[in-house]
């Protein structure tokens, strides 16, 4: 019973740890080209993934580093870790456009944005883009 004491003391520290850093001031990346589009038969996952180009990952992976890694690394809360196939499948087969919604909103103990309310729309759904990209 003594550890129920520190409960909620542990749980403000985790979600007040996430997302306290502010992303780098964005480099400028080139845009990535047009891509063709996609060959027949492409993987099951395939449609739930955005046509996010490098540049976009590269934002993600930038984004997910000062933001989303202090609780989706460990798995922190009920986070789906990171490159975890398993607990991420169910989330992508919902699509992706759920997985933004979910990313800018919030979800059961994801504050909106991870914390980060500095963040722009996109960088965060290039997070999502880039957390599926590595669970795919």
């Amino acid at each position: 019973m003594k550890a129920l004491k520190f409960l909620p003391l542990a749980i403000a520290l985790v979600i007040t740890g996430c997302g306290q850093k502010t992303p780098p001031a964005a480099e400028a990346v080139p845009a990535a080209p047009a891509q063709a589009a996609a060959p027949a038969a492409a993987p099951a996952a395939a449609p739930a993934v955005s046509a996010a180009g490098t540049g976009d990952l590269v934002k993600g992976e930038q984004v997910y580093t000062s933001t989303c890694l202090a609780c989706h690394g460990a798995g922190v809360l009920g986070a789906p870790k990171f490159g975890d196939k398993a607990l991420w499948g169910p989330r992508i087969a919902q699509g992706i456009d759920t997985l933004h919604t979910n990313a800018l909103n919030g979800i059961r103990m994801m504050p909106p944005k991870g914390g980060n309310a500095a963040l722009k729309d996109e960088d965060v759904k290039a997070a999502v883009d880039y957390m599926v990209s590595k669970a795919s």
